[in-house]
């Protein structure tokens, strides 16, 4: 007698055979108990979409603080006081060192992220040079953030080298405006659409641990999904004193390990990446290269602490998943 197989298992063969699971599935998924089961079911999808390659990347904060956005989320606001570092554009030099060292580190993207809405005109023209000289002095795949961006700029950093650009959208359409409200969601999905049209690559994801519900993330993870982006980073929320969201009850180890699992079930063919907040897993984070994930970004972030470069090879191989 043939055994009724579980959720877990139906899905997992849904997605293996080449279908896409519905919210209303990824709902009932999130409400399943047996987290090993969703965990080795989640490491299995990606195996067989993906394969054994873990992707890395990092990033340099190449302007700091004085942002005119509300994000209620972000140490750079200048609608909150928290302490962060300010600083203008970075030069070319501490561009191209920094860059030069994590290429030596194994690192494979590198990208610069800037403060604000969206860079003025002769920011922009300084980081095309910048990213020109990365070119040429380095072998990194080059990625960029600036912001909201036009097509037409999107075509200029592509002309310098920029493969990929990053840009979330940060939670649910549904919970955006909980979050921000200087710009809009709808301008987040412009930028992108923008990018896209450049035939440049979308590196997509956003925040989890704002207040936002289960059903948020997995909408965010499902519009990820509608604009066909291969790179997801998901940041775990860290709660910085002085913005509003400073005292935000933290996620359990369990709900963001679940929540990057159920990210592989709607994105079986992405890079899950482990971004901004991780350290929230404590001496857990290797359990995510068995869930689903399968990309990290390393070293130090924008305005926190990351993990070491080398101790995250060194987990990442200690997996049995290569760099």
């Amino acid at each position: 007698m043939e055994t009724k197989k579980t959720l877990i298992e139906s899905l997992e063969e849904k997605i293996i055979f080449g279908e896409l699971i519905t919210l209303q599935e990824a709902l009932e998924l999130s409400k399943e108990k047996d987290l090993q089961a969703l965990y080795s079911a989640a490491n299995r999808i990606r195996q067989k979409f993906m394969g054994d390659k873990v992707d890395l990347c990092t990033i340099m904060n190449a302007k700091s603080g004085k942002c005119s956005e509300n994000c209620k989320y972000c140490a750079q606001s200048a609608h909150y006081t928290t302490g962060v570092q300010e600083y203008s554009l970075i030069t070319k030099e501490e561009a191209l060192k920094m860059a030069r060292e994590n290429e030596k580190a194994g690192v494979h993207r590198f990208s610069l992220v800037t403060s604000g809405k969206s860079l003025s005109n002769d920011d922009f023209n300084q980081v095309l040079e910048i990213y020109n000289t990365l070119r040429k002095e380095t072998n990194l795949h080059l990625c960029a953030s600036h912001g909201l961006l036009s097509y037409e700029d999107a075509l200029r950093l592509k002309a310098v080298g920029i493969t990929m650009y990053h840009h979330n959208i940060e939670t649910s359409r549904n919970f955006f405006n909980q979050i921000c409200d200087t710009h809009s969601y709808d301008d987040r999905i412009d930028t992108i659409k923008n990018v896209l049209s450049a035939e440049m690559d979308i590196c997509c994801g956003g925040i989890i641990g704002m207040g936002e519900t289960m059903e948020d993330r997995l909408q965010m993870a499902l519009e990820i999904r509608d604009l066909g982006i291969q790179s997801v980073p998901i940041n775990v929320l860290n709660a910085i004193q002085g913005t509003p969201l400073e005292g935000t009850e933290p996620l359990t180890p369990d709900e963001i390990l679940k929540t990057m699992a159920l990210f592989r079930f709607i994105l079986p063919s992405a890079y899950i990446r482990y971004a901004g907040g991780r350290n929230a897993l404590g001496d857990l984070q290797n359990i995510g290269f068995r869930a689903g994930v399968n990309a990290a970004l390393v070293g130090n972030y924008l305005t926190t602490v990351g993990n070491n470069i080398e101790e995250d090879i060194d987990m990442i191989n200690k997996e049995g998943l290569m760099i």
